[in-house]
């Protein structure tokens, strides 16, 4: 008797190395489609300064919690990923890097939450099992979902069909969906990082071929804009209103036009893909969470949960972007910074909410230096010290 066997997927489309596309990051002020490129409003690749300041609060009440989600010292904090089997692969590649690192918070965890088959209309479900299987995950790693603060996010739409824009809008109304069930479900849950396809033109499969994989990154940038623009249905700020969202920004972008370098150098070869063109393979999972990791340790709000002692955040340059028209082929004509170089800006010490109600103190994370502390007590040594050298001048003047 003969079994028959699954067709195994075509070999990749190696000859293409290029769609002609200009990554968002290039893009700046010119359009796709009318649609203005850059990963946020006027083609920029920055988080405007109400939006940073926002996350830079938010990232100083990420804090180590215990199992209830109170806080506790001793306690712990998670990083969870959400995506499909792409964003796994990546994800458990990043873990290699992280869990050796001396530069990491101890308190923190990382669990990979992003599955298999589990494309945005699924996650855009809170009763699917792929939430389910999460916990599980959680658990696995000794944690609960009230420890969750953190997420990073890159999903699609399995086999898309629809014509620009509507295959947009439809990934765009998911992630909305996707970003509110993370709130309910992860009550502690305060920033999350979203992150668009990799470059899809080697793919030989309907999984997210191009350009649905470009086109993608408008779909996280319409989310953004969303929040940006003070929707109540993904507010994250406490002071605002009820939350219903974390915080959302880009990650890493991490689309680039296959072998064409964009501004920052970028490039994706057909040996970066396994054999279906789509998912990562060795090397290219290796290249999405060296780019992870440094978004993490670099951010101006991501290294203050990361890193055991964030320091100040390095120096950026503001990036610049042609006006010129947009043409096929043509290389970028310009080079961007990467979001993860987005300049800092420094927070005061407030008071936030945590899960059900607890608060903390939101400046710093235990064993830190508070700064207030340390300039009261330069200030009244320095005042000190003016007294004493007063004091023996008037008593000089009155010996003499």
């Amino acid at each position: 008797m003969m079994t028959c066997l699954p067709s195994p997927a075509p070999a990749a489309d190696c000859a293409r190395t290029s769609t002609g596309a200009v990554p968002l990051t290039d893009l700046g002020t010119r359009t796709y489609r009318d649609t203005q490129g850059g990963l946020y409003p006027g083609g920029a690749n920055v988080r405007p300064p109400a939006h940073e300041a926002l996350g830079a609060r938010l990232a100083t009440t990420v804090a180590p919690l215990n199992p209830a989600g109170k806080p506790d010292p001793e306690g712990r904090y998670v990083l969870l990923s959400i995506g499909m089997s792409n964003a796994s692969f990546e994800f458990r590649a990043l873990e290699t890097l992280t869990t050796p690192d001396p530069d990491r918070d101890a308190h923190l965890v990382v669990v990979d939450g992003a599955q298999g088959s589990a494309d945005a209309s699924k996650w855009a479900n809170p009763t699917n099992a792929a939430w389910g299987e999460v916990d599980n995950r959680l658990a696995t790693a000794g944690v609960t979902r009230g420890q969750v603060a953190v997420a990073w996010v890159k999903l699609a739409e399995a086999e898309p069909t629809g014509a620009w824009p509507d295959s947009a809008l439809e990934l765009e109304a998911n992630l909305e969906r996707v970003a509110r069930n993370l709130r309910v479900r992860y009550p502690n849950l305060r920033l999350a990082y979203f992150s668009s396809r990799t470059y899809g033109g080697y793919a030989t499969t309907k999984l997210s071929p191009e350009p649905y994989a470009y086109e993608s990154g408008f779909s996280v940038k319409l989310r953004v804009q969303k929040q940006l623009d003070r929707d109540p249905e993904l507010n994250p700020d406490p002071l605002l209103g009820p939350v219903v969202a974390p915080w959302i920004a880009w990650g890493p972008y991490l689309w680039a036009d296959g072998l064409r370098p964009r501004g920052d150098g970028l490039t994706w070869a057909c040996t970066d893909f396994a054999e279906d063109g789509t998912n990562p393979a060795v090397p290219g999972r290796q290249k999405v969470a060296a780019l992870l990791l440094n978004f993490f340790k670099t951010d101006s709000t991501a290294r203050q949960w990361y890193l055991a002692t964030p320091g100040p955040a390095p120096p950026s340059t503001p990036p610049t972007t042609s006006t010129a028209p947009v043409t096929t082929k043509a290389p970028p004509t310009t080079s961007t910074t990467s979001p993860a170089s987005a300049p800092a800006t420094t927070a005061g010490t407030t008071t936030e909410p945590v899960g059900d109600g607890a608060s903390q103190d939101t400046s710093r994370r235990p064993g830190r230096p508070k700064p207030r502390r340390v300039l009261w007590i330069v200030g009244a040594f320095a005042a000190g010290g003016m007294y004493l050298v007063l004091g023996a001048a008037w008593r000089a003047r009155r010996i003499d």
